[in-house]
């Protein structure tokens, strides 16, 4: 069952072929058996301990003919940033957060649960996102260890929501959240050979998460399917009255991103190749322009290329802007933890982080961390100005700017490149473009998608659009994958 979707899962669970506990208990031993160990995968950093006492409640339900939704009785796992009001910790990787409870569920967490999924557990990531130190190492964290790519062990899964990836590639889970401020959702998605889904910012609630930067964080869905990625999308998204920015959300509440799921998306659809994100090696060029292949046969016009004029001119402000609200934000979400949180600023954590060297910094430093404390507040004019000029360079003179130039529906590109390996010394090697950069910095939404491998090694193409476009995304998507599987049959 680890290969089934959700589609599946609920048609066997209706028939009474399966129950969710036996769901549960595959996934659990899928975990013991390939997650663990020395030369285990390492992406699940803490199993809930009422995953099989929820399932039962569940089935439960189900002999009652009480289905709350397409999510009933599924397991999935959370990146470790997530907060859960019930027997797991959440860490974000972090020995400095060991122990630490949440006295409340993230507002995602919420409706989950409302919509009968199950709480697998927590997935490991590169602790604090990526975003502690340079020559950061994907997939590593101080209490979790080193997550690795499941189509090669030696190489990595890329991050920071490694082990959310990981476990949907290698079929520890159906499903997974990850969260992205940069390309963490994307690159790992793509690096794992998964569906990953990095919504425009304002749609899926931010409340309840471990932050690096509100203008640019979000939650998002993994899946080994574009309509299992929607599936979850449909119950992640929602207004929540702790994070403001979802309440300026146009997809409106009824949304159903499973809706009009067709073969036939791609017909008429006008796609503009950003081919400034090519050119990092020839075999990356040679399988996505054989992707493009399958879209003109497919109907969609091809617009190639198309120039995002802007590209890279926001790299050092995009920084300063992470650097101002990652201070903020995360002494924010720090001081409103319990009296028992073991940290409360973010001086705590580099302090402790210090005194514990051998432990949380035996690779690679916290230089981030400590230049984000030195920053002052967010009325500052340096962010102002930094953050303006985001906006400006990735919005009306980035991707609307490309878009409404040639009348496209959406952007493309290669997501990234293979997997390198895992290197403890220099860090990560990025291969490819970084396509999520100028999506990321707007807060637009972007989906990845497996095109192919290459020597073994996956690499995604992107899709990406201006603001509340995800349902059109999503249905290019899904014609693609459509599309590709059937050539596989």
């Amino acid at each position: 069952m680890e290969k089934w979707g959700i589609r599946r899962f609920q048609q066997a669970l209706s028939a009474g072929a399966t129950t969710s506990v036996r769901i549960v208990e595959d996934c659990l031993n899928r975990i013991e058996q390939i997650d663990r160990g020395e030369d285990g995968l390492h992406a699940i950093i803490e199993i809930n301990p009422d995953a099989i006492a929820l399932a039962k409640q569940l089935d439960a339900e189900r002999s009652q003919s009480q289905v709350r939704g397409s999510l009933h009785g599924i397991p999935l796992v959370l990146k470790a940033n997530i907060d859960t009001a019930d027997g797991m910790t959440t860490t974000a990787g972090s020995l400095a957060l060991r122990g630490n409870i949440s006295e409340k569920d993230a507002f995602l967490v919420s409706r989950l649960r409302e919509a009968g999924a199950i709480i697998l557990g927590k997935a490991n990531l590169s602790e604090w996102a990526n975003f502690r130190g340079n020559r950061s190492i994907s997939g590593w964290s101080s209490l979790g260890g080193q997550t690795r790519n499941p189509h090669d062990r030696l190489r990595s899964p890329c991050g920071s929501s490694s082990g959310s990836a990981v476990a949907v590639g290698a079929g520890l889970c159906p499903i997974s959240v990850g969260t992205e401020t940069d390309g963490s959702i994307v690159c790992p998605a793509q690096t794992c050979g998964v569906v990953g889904i990095k919504p425009t910012v304002g749609l899926v609630s931010r409340s309840g998460i471990i932050p690096i930067a509100h203008s640019q964080d979000t939650a998002g869905p993994m899946a080994r399917s574009v309509e299992d990625a929607a599936h979850l999308l449909n119950v992640l998204a929602g207004e929540d009255p702790r994070d403001p920015s979802t309440v300026y959300s146009m997809v409106g509440s009824n949304i159903d991103f499973t809706r009009d799921l067709t073969p036939t998306a791609l017909r008429g659809a006008r796609l503009g190749v950003v081919r400034s994100y090519f050119g990092a090696h020839p075999k990356i060029d040679r399988l996505i322009d054989s992707a493009l292949d399958k879209l003109r046969d497919l109907g969609a016009e091809l617009i190639d290329p198309v120039t995002i004029e802007t590209n890279g001119k926001w790299a050092d402000t995009e920084l300063e802007v992470l650097l101002y609200e990652f201070k903020h934000d995360l002494n924010a979400y720090l001081a409103s933890l319990g009296p028992g949180a073991p940290v409360r600023s973010m001086a705590e954590v580099i302090e402790f982080n210090r005194e514990h060297s051998a432990q949380t910094m035996p690779y690679f430093g916290q230089e981030l961390m400590e230049k984000a404390q030195a920053k002052g507040p967010l009325t500052d004019p340096a962010y102002l100005d930094a953050l303006s000029a985001n906006h400006r360079l990735t919005r009306e003179e980035g991707i609307d700017a490309t878009l409404q130039a040639d009348c496209l529906d959406a952007l493309i590109a290669p997501t990234g490149g293979p997997a390198w390996l895992i290197d403890r010394t220099l860090g990560d090697v990025w291969v490819g473009g970084r396509c999520s950069s100028a999506p990321a910095v707007a807060g637009y939404p972007h989906i990845t998608i497996p095109a192919g491998f290459i020597e073994g090694l996956p690499v995604g193409l992107s899709f990406f659009s201006t603001a509340w476009q995800e349902a059109k995304l999503i249905r290019y998507a899904y014609a693609f994958e459509y599309a590709a599987a059937s050539n596989c049959t």
